[in-house]
């Protein structure tokens, strides 16, 4: 079979979360009177130590994460079930150190298969029996399928959620989301800029939560919190698993990380708020793969932690990726088996994104006409997949 490498960036996407369906399969049904896809009894569904919903990433052919955040210091239950007659349940305590949120890692799961899941919390010294009646939010998901097998999917991706000041307009809030949620997508790829932490969304017209900026950990949380607080964003993450990736604004614009004192609070709250799967020798590293059956595996690429500054003239020791991950990449895009390589970059090949007075320089991967940017890097990674024949 013929194979191939695909680039995924934000742009040319328009601001807003506009969405773009890599259709491979046919849709499924869903329940009258909601989104398609919603898990959700009824628009009360969450219970008040659960307003933040639920969220599955890093979904593999043989686990998950699912994540969730309480309001207070809580003892959470997490049962996950295939269908069949059993379950299997996991506990755990939130923490005001983490801002109460978790996630659980669901392993020994079969390919290729639909599950469902339930969380149950109560207060910290509540015992899991006393949790079977309390407050439960429900999500669900599909396993990919195994290397091996060939199978038809679809996906979304997306990314810039809140900026420009267009935030969660009321009534609708981000209705995209239910949209989105109607393709019935396997996945979705969130392309950073999760957040605006350096922009404001005023109220009215804009639900109140986000009116001012954020430069400390406790005010990034309150971003992430903000956006979660959407009723749509809750209804897609219940139902449809999501990898997400850092672009600039979950720290301010256009950073570069090494040099930025604003990037480890910017990351922990990431990091808290997104069920990312970080390995535990470098807790910190963002980028990494996962496969989706023979067909597709997806290379997501973390362009902000490990680059030289934007204001650097461009040439072979400036990177926006290091040597490790630029390494890494290459080395994964060589072995790969899959028919199709999607590489994901939260920055744009050829648009000149340039700078600022306090931020100068291209952040792009295009050079400027300044003589700033990443284009040297980024001819060497072509010139590397031409060399090996990476298709």
């Amino acid at each position: 079979m013929e194979r191939s490498l695909m680039i995924l960036s934000r742009f040319p996407l328009a601001i807003g979360a506009v969405l773009l369906a890599a259709q491979l399969g046919c849709e499924s049904s869903y329940r009258q009177g909601l989104p398609p896809g919603s898990p959700f009894a009824d628009e009360g569904a969450s219970a008040s130590l659960l307003q933040h919903g639920v969220a599955t990433g890093e979904v593999t052919s043989h686990s998950a994460r699912v994540w969730f955040r309480t309001n207070g210091a809580s003892t959470v239950q997490v049962e996950w079930m295939d269908g069949g007659p059993s379950f299997r349940s996991a506990g755990i305590q939130t923490t005001k150190d983490q801002d109460y949120t978790a996630s659980v890692l669901l392993d020994g799961l079969k390919p290729g298969t639909a599950y469902r899941y339930v969380i149950r919390a109560g207060q910290p010294d509540e015992s899991v029996d006393r949790l079977r009646t309390g407050p439960v939010l429900e999500g669900r998901f599909a396993t990919a399928p195994s290397d091996n097998q060939t199978k038809p999917f679809t996906f979304v991706w997306s990314g810039d959620l809140g900026g420009q000041q267009r935030c969660r307009r009321e009534p609708s809030g981000y209705a995209i989301f239910d949209e989105m949620l109607r393709r019935h997508p396997a996945f979705m790829i969130f392309l950073g800029d999760t957040i605006y932490s350096d922009d404001r969304c005023p109220s009215p017209p804009n639900a109140p939560g986000s009116e001012s900026t954020a430069s400390v950990l406790d005010e990034y949380r309150a971003k992430h919190r903000y956006q979660r607080e959407d009723a749509a964003l809750q209804r897609f993450l219940a139902a449809t698993p999501v990898y997400a990736i850092w672009d600039d604004h979950e720290v301010r614009n256009n950073f570069s990380g090494p040099i930025d004192p604003l990037m480890p609070a910017g990351r922990q709250a990431l990091l808290e708020y997104w069920p990312i799967a970080t390995p535990q020798e470098d807790p910190f590293r963002l980028y990494r793969k996962f496969r989706w059956g023979a067909d597709a595996e997806v290379f997501i690429l973390d362009t902000r932690q490990y680059r030289s500054s934007n204001g650097h003239k461009d040439g072979p020791n400036k990177t926006m990726l290091g040597s490790a991950q630029r390494e890494w990449l290459v080395e994964g895009l060589s072995h790969s088996t899959a028919t199709w390589k999607f590489v994901v970059t939260s920055v744009p090949l050829s648009d000149q994104k340039g700078g600022t007075l306090l931020l100068p320089g291209n952040d792009s991967w295009a050079r400027g006409a300044d003589g700033t940017g990443f284009l040297t890097e980024l001819r060497g990674i072509v010139d590397a997949v031409l060399v090996r024949r990476i298709a």
